[in-house]
Formats: C-alpha cells, sequence, structure tokens
C-alpha cells in the first residue's frame, strides 16, 4: 500500500509517533473482536469507528489526562488512549457489574470521574451544552484547562449545537467542538443535512475560530489539536474542529451501508488512518514489520485475557432496592432550624434571601438565567446579586434553555453548584430534553449526580395567558431522578429553596407568580432549611381532609375561613417528589374523606396519583369517593373572567360540601 495521506513530522518525537500508532491499532484489533462476537451474540450492538480511530486517539493524546473529553459512541479511541482496563469496558459492553452503569445502559452511554470521561446520551446535542457547563467550571477556577466534546455531522443539525456554540462564544469558554463529519448520519448525506459548503464555516456565524482538519491523518490531527489547547490553556476561547472522515461500517451492525456509493467506500478505504500511517512509519525506518506484529499479537492477548475476564464475571443478580436507591444521590438532610430573629416579608423576598444565603455559603454556586444580572431578573428576585458575587457568578445568558440546562449539568460535573433560572416555567419546554435525560437520569445511569436547582416562575390569576401561566409540575413528577418542589408560603419559600441547593440531586422549585407580592409572613433572617419531602399540616379537623399545593393551599385556607363550620385537617404538600404519602394516609385513616385542590388541570395530575394512592391503600377507610378538584381541561386563557372560569377557585366550596354530604 502506498501513502495516500501526506504526513508533516512538525518535530514530533518518534516514541510519540510510534505511541499514536500503537494508539490507534489497539482500538481497531478490539473493533475486530467486537465484531466477531456480535455475530456470534455475545454483545448485542456495536457502533463501529473504523477508520475514524485517528481523531478519537489525536485529540485525546494532545489533551491533558486531567481535562474532561465528551466523546460519543465512535470514539473507543478516547477510552482506550485513557487507558481505561479492557475488562471494565467489555463488562459494560455486556451489561456486567463491573462496567460502568450496573447493567443499566448499554455501549457508550457512560461516563467515567475517574477518567475525566462523559458519556453521550442518545439525544446527541446537549452533550455540547454540557461541555459549556464544564468549561465554564474550568474557567471560574482558573485551572487552564481544555475541554473537548464530540459530535457527528448529523448533531450539528440539532439546535442544541447553535445554542452551546452560542453560548460558549459570547462566554469566552476553553471548549474544542470536534465534529467528525463522517458523510452519512445513519443513512442521511450531508448535503440533506446541511447548506453550506463545510461545517466549519458555520464558526464564522458565532465569531468563533474554526478549522477543517484532515480526520484520517493522525499526525495532522494530533499536532493541531496539541498547538490549538495549548494556546486556550493560556488564552481561553472556543474553537469549532470539523474532522474529515468517514464511516467505513453502518451506523451500525444492523444497518449495513447498501446506501453508500461502492466508489466512496473504495476511496476512503485507500485513507485507512491505521494502514496509511503504518506505511509511513515503516518507510522511515520508525517502526518495523516484527514490532507490528509482536504489539498486535500483544494486545491480541490483552483482549482476549480481559475478554475472559468479563465473560466469567457473573450475571448481575437483580436487586429491587438497589434499584430503587440509586435513583437519587444518598443524602443525609441537615435541617437547620430557623431562629427567633425574624421579619415580614413576601414570597418573594424569601426567594431572593435563600438564594443570597445560599450563594454566601458555596462560593462555587453560581446562578444562570435570562436577565438575571444587574437587571435582577424580570421578577427582580436576583436584584443587586451581581454587586455582592460578581457577573462570573451571576451569569445573563443567551434565550437558550436547552443548552444552560446542559451547561448546568456540566458545571456540576466539574465541581460547581448551579441554580438555573427558567424565566416562566412555560419556558422549560424548549429545556426539556436535557432534564428528564440529563439530570433525571444520571445518578441511576453512571452514579453521577446533577447538582442543578431550576427555578419555576408559575401560576395563573395574573392575566399572563397561554404561555406565561402554567403550573406544569407534573411533567416532571412523572419522571424517576427529579425532585419537585412547590411551596405557598415565604418560609416554606426559604427554606426548602436552601435545602434544594444543599441537596445534591436535580430539584425543580416551583414559585407560584401571584403570591410573589401577595403573601407576607414572619420569616427568620439566618440561614435555615425545611426539609425536603415533608408535608406540613396547616389546619387539623375531624371531618374531612383537603390536600392543596401552591396557590391552592390559601384558596382552601379563604374557604376554610368564610365557613368556620367545616373541622378539617388541611395538608401543604409542599414537596411533590419525593411525595410525604404517610401524613396524607394518618390524616386520611382519621377523616375518612379527602378533597384534592390543585391548580393545574385534572387529567395525569398531582391529583390523579395522590387519589390513586389513596385509594389504593386507605380504601377501607374512606367514607365516599376521593375528589379531586382543578382546572379545566383547556390551555390558561389570558382574559380575567376566562381565566377566572379555567380556575378552580369558585368551584371548590361546592364540591367541599359534597363530600362532606356524602
Amino acid at each position: 500500500m502506498s501513502n495516500i495521506l501526506k504526513y508533516n513530522l512538525n518535530g514530533v518525537e518518534e516514541k510519540t509517533l510510534v505511541n499514536l500508532y500503537l494508539q490507534m491499532l489497539k482500538p481497531r484489533l478490539i473493533e475486530e473482536k467486537m465484531l466477531v462476537l456480535l455475530r456470534q451474540g455475545k454483545i448485542s450492538k456495536w457502533f463501529s469507528g473504523i477508520g475514524q480511530e485517528a481523531i478519537s486517539v489525536g485529540v485525546t493524546a494532545a489533551l491533558n489526562k486531567n481535562e474532561y473529553i465528551l466523546p460519543m459512541h465512535r470514539n473507543l479511541g478516547v477510552f482506550t488512549t485513557r487507558e481505561i482496563p479492557l475488562y471494565r469496558l467489555f463488562s459494560q459492553w455486556q451489561g456486567k457489574m463491573n462496567g460502568f452503569t450496573k447493567g443499566r445502559d448499554r455501549s457508550f452511554h457512560f461516563g467515567t470521574q475517574e477518567f475525566n470521561i462523559v458519556g453521550m446520551i442518545s439525544h446527541l446535542g446537549p452533550q455540547l451544552g454540557v461541555a459549556d457547563g464544564i468549561a465554564l467550571a474550568n474557567k471560574l477556577k482558573n485551572n487552564n484547562h481544555v475541554c473537548a466534546v464530540f459530535t457527528g455531522e448529523g448533531g450539528t443539525s440539532e439546535g442544541d449545537f447553535h445554542e452551546a456554540l452560542n453560548v460558549a462564544s459570547v462566554w469566552d469558554l476553553p471548549v474544542l467542538f470536534c465534529v467528525e463529519n463522517n458523510g452519512y448520519g445513519l443513512s442521511t448525506p450531508t448535503f440533506e443535512q446541511y447548506k453550506c459548503k463545510h461545517i466549519a464555516d458555520k464558526g464564522l456565524g458565532y465569531g468563533m475560530e474554526s478549522h477543517i482538519i484532515d480526520g484520517n491523518n493522525i499526525l495532522e490531527v494530533y499536532t493541531k489539536v496539541s498547538n490549538l489547547a495549548e494556546d486556550i490553556r493560556k488564552n481561553p476561547r472556543p474553537i469549532l474542529l470539523e474532522f474529515k472522515t468517514f464511516r467505513m461500517r453502518g451506523h451500525e451492525e444492523a444497518s449495513g451501508t447498501k446506501y453508500v456509493p461502492q466508489e466512496l467506500m473504495e476511496t476512503w478505504s485507500n485513507r485507512d488512518p491505521l494502514k496509511n500511517f503504518e506505511t509511513f512509519l515503516c518507510s522511515k525506518n520508525i517502526l518495523t514489520k516484527q514490532q507490528i506484529t509482536d504489539a498486535s499479537e500483544e494486545f491480541k492477548e490483552e483482549i482476549n485475557e480481559h475478554l475472559q475476564i468479563a465473560f466469567d464475571e457473573e450475571t448481575i443478580k437483580v436487586d429491587l432496592t438497589s434499584e430503587l436507591k440509586d435513583v437519587y444521590k444518598e443524602y443525609q438532610q441537615e435541617i437547620i432550624v430557623p431562629s427567633n430573629q425574624k421579619s415580614n416579608i413576601r414570597l418573594i423576598d424569601a426567594i431572593s434571601k435563600g438564594l443570597r444565603e445560599s450563594m454566601e455559603r458555596y462560593d462555587n454556586l453560581i446562578i444562570m438565567g435570562q436577565d438575571v444580572a444587574e437587571y435582577g431578573g424580570v421578577f427582580k428576585i436576583t436584584e443587586g446579586f451581581t454587586n455582592q458575587f460578581g457577573r462570573d457568578r451571576v451569569r445573563n445568558t443567551p434565550i437558550c434553555e436547552s443548552a444552560i440546562v446542559s451547561a448546568a449539568y456540566g458545571a456540576s460535573l466539574n465541581g460547581m453548584k448551579a441554580v438555573m433560572e427558567m424565566q416562566f416555567a412555560d419556558f422549560v419546554s424548549s429545556g426539556f430534553n436535557p432534564i428528564v435525560n440529563l439530570l433525571a437520569k444520571s445518578n441511576y445511569r453512571w452514579n453521577q449526580n446533577a447538582d442543578v436547582v431550576i427555578r419555576m416562575p408559575c401560576g395563573a390569576g395574573v392575566g399572563a395567558g397561554p404561555f406565561h401561566s402554567q403550573t406544569n409540575e407534573a411533567w416532571f413528577t412523572k419522571t424517576p431522578g427529579l425532585k419537585v418542589i412547590y411551596p405557598a408560603f415565604p418560609e416554606d419559600a426559604k427554606g426548602l429553596l436552601c435545602a434544594a441547593i444543599n441537596d445534591p440531586n436535580p430539584v425543580l422549585f416551583f414559585e407560584h407568580k401571584a403570591l410573589y407580592r401577595s403573601i407576607y409572613q414572619d420569616v427568620s433572617n439566618d440561614y435555615f432549611t425545611v426539609e425536603i419531602g415533608k408535608a406540613s399540616v396547616l389546619k387539623e379537623g375531624s371531618d374531612i381532609t383537603i390536600i392543596a399545593y401552591g396557590a391552592s393551599v390559601h384558596w382552601a385556607l379563604d374557604t376554610l375561613k368564610q365557613n368556620p363550620e367545616i373541622s378539617a385537617d388541611l395538608i401543604d404538600l409542599r414537596t411533590l417528589q419525593p411525595l410525604d404519602v404517610e401524613t396524607i394516609y394518618v390524616s386520611v385513616r382519621k377523616t375518612g374523606k379527602v378533597i384534592i385542590l390543585q391548580e393545574d388541570s385534572l387529567f395525569g395530575s398531582i391529583a390523579s396519583d395522590v387519589s390513586a394512592l389513596i385509594t389504593e391503600n386507605c380504601f377501607e377507610s374512606l367514607d365516599a369517593p376521593v375528589k379531586r378538584v382543578a382546572s379545566i381541561e383547556t390551555p390558561i386563557p389570558f382574559q380575567g373572567e376566562l381565566e377566572k372560569q379555567y380556575l378552580p377557585k369558585h368551584r371548590f366550596i361546592d364540591e367541599l360540601k359534597n363530600v362532606l354530604n356524602y
């Protein structure tokens, strides 16, 4: 085979040249073995990177081992160059306990802090934002680290690509965005993915430096990335790298390559990164055929030895306790009792004070969101924060919910705590994917918690219409791994927010806009916490149990005040996930009648689940059917009378009396 690729030594030492070759050879031999095992049914799936090894190896070799890399499922060379023991990789692919996900996720869907690798999720795009968060933490720590993140040409079509590059550029984050342009997104060719000539051309739109690199030329990859990484460490900024390469096998093995013209396959086969570099090194007498043979045999022996370890490892034993326990990171709450020195403040003031005191308590806590810096947020909760904490820790963001949720997760991976303000809870739909697929599943998938709080201003009653009034908590209580908090009073708002920030798990913190400036309470001036997962019994009675949360708590209080003859337990749930079922059950078994009041529409809501739980667990104590009272099944209207009709407040008393008279 003659040299198709042109190599420039650029002063690279012979030892490094040999190491780069060996680092490509190893994943190639592993892949060849995996393809055999796949045909034998000994692994379930395989995404081949044959022909693309130079990118994974070159980028990884150019970075320091303490710098994060976020690979994709065709980047085996990242894992082997970081010297992960092979038996652990083989165990991962077989769903064994010595892998990285306890059999809960497959193939390359894993990360490992030990080797500074953060694995992908199938949605591709969000990991670009995760890299932003990691790089932000690096920048705030001033540790001169680079972060590299991979995606394919198909992934550049996702909105997360735009959001992540835009944020990185605006914030001058030290990120290498590595796009492996291998010709096809599954079967879709590049001309159906984008219109510009080169993906690197997109860098111009972000004011971002970009480069096109021959992804099959290991020396070009290694030297170019090494030089850029060294420069970024001194002068932090993002760089877009387009690696021209080709996928020689199917998207995954079952896909095949029938859609690829044969002449194209032949052209790229001649550009094989391993074979070309091998020929070059031999022609320069840097490598001999005997060395190649010896290295191949040594690698094959290592592969077979480690495969046997994985094969011999016992199958994972099903353990329900372990499965449930790992949904959240274990955490012992510290309950700090409020002091007696109190001030009468509004709910909005309590949230602001909780945030401020948490920022004082944690030097590694950052706040991110639209207009949260000098402007203080649209509700002025963070007003004055930049004066005290600076713009590094209180950061205005572009309008890009998905990238900022992902960045908050990335910052958490790199030792930070993050609070993100979702300007309105309605806008969370634009950041839904990383919440439910990154934050929620992280600890369960690879034992990595997500130390993120997302603040959710929500609720009707202020004439804000369909796009600024939702109370959409039920979207998230359904998703295992998230905690959901919804306070109704200033003291709970402050104490629960402080507790949420303490908690290393992801928390969605709902704040009702109509309560911000209408509800006052005496609240401790000092830092304190309220227990997450514990409901509050606001009133005690014998006739009926009323269950509510958020604004509906105040509707229930008003109703009871106007009807003093009704003797009721009134339970403010406060935390919706995890739910305090015991407080509910104790009350229901005492009163025998239950009504659940909420602002959200009825179907598929919290009230529905609470009703089902009561029916399943307290049926023999019930003297009447469980009644749910909620908003009507429409979006939330703007006009005052329509909004009043939508909300259940005016219907509650009649429904309450119906249950009492049952």
